[in-house]
């Protein structure tokens, strides 16, 4: 018997139909979600000059501020900060190339290194706390095009002469003790970029045994420069007016032919192999301190003037 071609053409077809509703109706519900559907974006709560600051990065800052001031700023307080910041980089576009990438990292990692962290620690930790590193990297690139902007147009304003030093030292009844130069030979415990903060750890454990087998420069030099994965680098001499106090108590406190406590560095954990010390007048810490300070009045007080200007001039809605 022939079969029935138009009866058995009949359920086929209407199958056909039916699945194609069914793709159909599902492609339209498809489509009504997702044009309902709309990703949560931060609320705006200020325009600077055409440039948004959100309720993100309100929330980010004071955290940041608390974290570092252990005071738990005012609102206004927070988005004045950032108003400042927007100006400072916007004005930064009209003065200075892009800033190099690698001027911000390293500013981090300098951040991260006083906290005795690495940067992938320093950034966890600032993760803990609520902070992504991104907001601590903008406030960095805003201080740091805007130091420059300062520094450039009132060059001649903020120098600080000798006699006004010497003025200044008298009036403060401040003894002007000799300063010390140091000679110092960095050595390094390498550690490549992107490495497990466990790895860190593992280095400064070496730079630890290797700091209480040094007994002097000449043989613990050589020694170092047998330790696997350790570079010694060449010779350099640090005066103390050009370190900060911290650094000039360590350097004071490690005697000669000794090494300073190891810290995490950038390339590693690094520590320095002191193989001298002599007096210096050239310049001393108490004239440093002086001559910083003033230095710091007189930039704070321009830097207030100019970014008054700048308010003044920009575009500013609050929301």
């Amino acid at each position: 018997m022939t079969p029935d071609t138009t009866a058995t053409r009949r359920p086929k077809a209407a199958l056909m139909r039916l699945t194609r509703r069914a793709v159909a109706a599902a492609t339209l519900a498809v489509a009504v979600l997702c044009a309902g559907y709309q990703p949560a974006r931060a609320q705006i709560v200020a325009i600077i000059n055409g440039e948004p600051i959100t309720a993100t990065d309100i929330a980010q800052r004071t955290k940041l501020i608390q974290l570092s001031t252990q005071k738990v700023p005012g609102r206004q307080e927070v988005l004045d900060e950032l108003i400042d910041d927007h100006l400072k980089v916007q004005l930064s576009k009209r003065y200075i190339a892009e800033v190099p990438k690698r001027e911000i990292e390293n500013a981090f990692a300098t951040i991260a290194r006083r906290a005795g962290m690495s940067t992938q620690q320093f950034a966890a930790a600032l993760k803990q706390s609520g902070i992504s590193a991104e907001a601590l990297k903008a406030r960095i690139h805003a201080d740091f095009v805007w130091g420059q902007i300062v520094r450039g147009k009132f060059q001649g304003s903020l120098q600080v002469g000798d006699r006004d030093v010497f003025v200044a030292l008298k009036e403060k009844n401040k003894e002007d003790v000799a300063g010390t130069e140091y000679t110092l030979r960095p050595i390094v415990f390498l550690v490549p970029r992107g490495a497990a903060p466990a790895a860190y750890e593992a280095r400064k454990r070496d730079a630890e045994a290797l700091r209480g087998r040094f007994q002097g420069c000449e043989d613990g030099l050589r020694l170092a420069m047998g330790t696997p994965d350790v570079a010694v680098r060449e010779l350099i001499r640090r005066v103390s007016a050009d370190l900060g106090a911290p650094q000039r108590e360590v350097l004071d406190k490690t005697e000669i032919g000794r090494l300073t406590p190891p810290e995490i560095t950038l390339q590693g954990v690094e520590t320095f192999a002191v193989c001298g010390k002599q007096a210096t007048t050239s310049d001393t810490p108490s004239r440093r301190e002086v001559r910083d300070a003033m230095y710091n009045e007189r930039y704070q007080a321009l830097s207030k003037k100019f970014l008054k200007e700048l308010r003044s001039q920009a575009l500013i809605e609050i929301r």
